[in-house]
């Protein structure tokens, strides 16, 4: 079973529609019983980091997210949490990532939205998708590079596109709203 950390977060359907199209069933809960017998978590997110921190931890999932031992994805918002901290809302993440988060301040147009090609490495959540293909994007903030970067873009410098470190892993991007490579990615993500 894939489950889906609820807490409020915008954009759960989509997720939970795109994981349907492929033929998987997810569960959405905030249930910390639910969540640690499923296979792989999703830990969505979109809306205002300090809003979805303090719902987070109404909830009763933070503990729990920081010690999940299946593989996690964190999509947007979900991996901007998962860093050490985010100049959104001045909040503190949850450190699993060893980056920060910045507000796009070069560029012309804010937030960063539409389709932008991403560069990654050999990690296997890109296993079997086209070097440099384009990826959808929202987003106003953005995870500054690090060791734990797989993949980048540029908006109008470079800044990480996806992050992995032992068992989780996060996109800046949404591969729910991302066509076939997309899909691909939430694929590969299921086979780890």
């Amino acid at each position: 079973m894939i489950g889906i950390i609820d807490y409020g977060a915008g954009n759960v359907r989509s997720i939970e529609l795109a994981f349907e199209r492929l033929g998987y069933s997810t569960l959405r809960t905030a249930n910390k019983g639910l969540l640690g017998a499923c296979d792989h978590l999703i830990f969505p997110g979109v809306g205002h980091a300090k809003s979805a921190k303090e719902n987070l931890e109404k909830s009763g999932v933070l503990p729990f997210l920081k010690e999940a031992t299946q593989p996690v994805l964190g999509i947007c918002l979900g991996m901007q949490l998962m860093c050490q901290s985010t100049e959104e809302g001045e909040v503190e993440g949850l450190g699993i990532f060893e980056t920060k988060v910045k507000r796009f301040r070069e560029a012309e147009r804010i937030p960063h939205m539409g389709w932008n090609s991403v560069a990654f490495n050999g990690s296997p959540l890109f296993k079997g998708i086209k070097p440099e293909s384009d990826f959808y994007f929202v987003h106003a903030y953005y995870a500054e590079e690090s060791p734990d970067t797989i993949a980048k873009s540029v908006y109008p410098k470079p800044f990480t596109a996806a992050l992995a470190k032992s068992n989780f892993y996060g996109v800046q991007f949404h591969p729910e709203r991302s066509g076939k490579a997309g899909q691909q990615l939430i694929q590969n993500f299921l086979a780890l």
